[in-house]
């Protein structure tokens, strides 16, 4: 109940920034992990991670060598998701746009997945544009790069990701949400 109270007050106070009135059902967070296809990821990249449920449902799927880094910009977001104690977690409070110096800044491999939570329908073209490009500068080749959304504007602003690969309806969530699924061209080393 909390994390629904939170999420309600953070979308009120940044309807742009925030997806949802109401966090991810555990329906849609199963569907994004499978999507994700992270079992066997070493490093993969959560925008957008909210309160953490999606978060909690990544780290559960992947194994004990895997890390996962969370990039949120809402500072108050980013103190629930970093209270989740888990040594796999690296939660960082920032803009996914400098994606790249991030991954460097901890250190951390190149993704094999990035999973996104990140309102495309909200910001700006050229901002979603600069997430999607930095998104594709760090992905392996042959790693997947999902998004769940509102609508599908995320599908029309990138050459990097022109069409998806695969675009499946969770309708139990609230709201219903499309779940994205690119692959990168090449193959992964």
């Amino acid at each position: 109940m909390d994390a629904w109270l939170t999420f309600l007050q953070e979308f009120l106070r940044h309807p742009r920034q925030v997806a949802s009135v109401v966090p991810s059902s555990r329906f849609l967070e199963r569907r994004i992990v499978e999507a994700a296809g992270i079992r066997s990821a070493r490093t993969i990249v959560e925008l957008g991670p909210g309160t953490g449920g999606t978060t909690r449902a990544i780290l559960r799927a992947i194994g004990q060598d895997a890390r996962l880094l969370t990039i949120e910009l809402n500072p108050h977001l980013h103190t629930l998701v970093s209270r989740i104690e888990d040594h796999r977690l690296v939660a960082h409070l920032g803009d996914a746009r400098a994606l790249k110096d991030i991954i460097s800044t901890h250190a951390l491999a190149a993704p094999e997945a990035v999973i996104s939570g990140i309102p495309f329908s909200t910001i700006s073209p050229q901002t979603g544009c600069e997430i999607l490009e930095a998104i594709h500068s760090v992905l392996v080749p042959g790693g997947r790069f999902v998004a769940y959304q509102l609508n599908r504007r995320v599908a029309s602003l990138s050459e990097f990701f022109p069409e998806p690969e695969d675009t499946e309806m969770e309708l139990w969530n609230l709201p219903p949400l499309r779940v994205f699924r690119w692959e990168k061209d090449g193959v992964r080393q």
